[in-house]
């Protein structure tokens, strides 16, 4: 088991309840082969967390920037909790050496890897509102994460495929898109979903990724050529 610790020390966070921290940790593949570990796997904490995440940012953007559109916000939003942002602040702090997984699931990098961490910060952000409440959430997420707003906004970093599509949507139809879960496939830890974007009732496109996040991005692309907003 990892010395959690020296991650403590290196966060500035002490968790009175250490099984939560190392929950937070805990990739369902790690229980595949460490069957005695008397803990589950990090998904209950990451599903908590992402909401406590959207929430800290959401209040974050809506009282920093009065003067700002809720178009606008909800751009900036995606893009600070994007799987690329979060997980790129997890590497930052260390999480890749302190993740439990499977022997198979530690060689692999790339997206996979991504995926992993950022759902383990999410998975870190619901232990920690478990454990420390809201507000040391707050102040964890403003610390370690929205400080890159400044820099996704000067170089206009949440000019993504569906911050555009849901754009141009709102202003040349008056209609705010809905994208809709089509299917899921494959295990749990390697999951692949098919996404379709919706104006009203007309399915304007769909395309697949290893996340949903993946996923509506790239129906947000597709929807744009559909479209021929690009």
């Amino acid at each position: 088991m990892k010395d959690f610790s020296k991650l403590e020390k290196k966060l500035g966070v002490v968790f009175k309840n250490r099984d939560l921290l190392t929950q937070a940790f805990i990739h369902r593949s790690y229980l595949n082969e460490n069957p005695q570990i008397n803990l589950g796997n990090n998904e209950r904490l990451e599903f908590l967390g992402d909401a406590v995440l959207e929430l800290a940012v959401t209040e974050h953007l809506y009282l920093a920037y009065p003067d700002k559109s809720e178009g606008e916000l909800t751009s900036w939003r995606a893009a600070l909790v994007n799987t690329k942002m979060i997980s790129s602040a997890a590497g930052r702090m260390g999480f890749g050496d302190f993740l439990l997984l499977s022997r198979g699931e530690a060689k692999e990098e790339g997206k996979s890897r991504q995926y992993i961490l950022a759902n383990t910060f999410e998975a870190f952000i619901g232990a920690l509102y478990l454990d420390r409440g809201n507000e040391a959430c707050r102040s964890f997420i403003k610390k370690n994460l929205l400080g890159e707003l400044p820099e996704i906004i000067a170089k206009k970093l949440y000019k993504d495929a569906k911050s555009h599509f849901q754009e141009m949507a709102q202003e040349v139809v008056k209609i705010t898109p809905v994208y809709r879960v089509l299917d899921e496939r494959g295990p749990d830890h390697a999951k692949y979903f098919t996404v379709g974007v919706y104006l009203g009732n007309e399915l304007v496109a769909q395309a697949g990724g290893y996340s949903k996040q993946e996923a509506e991005e790239e129906t947000a692309k597709a929807a744009l050529a559909a479209k021929n907003w690009q």
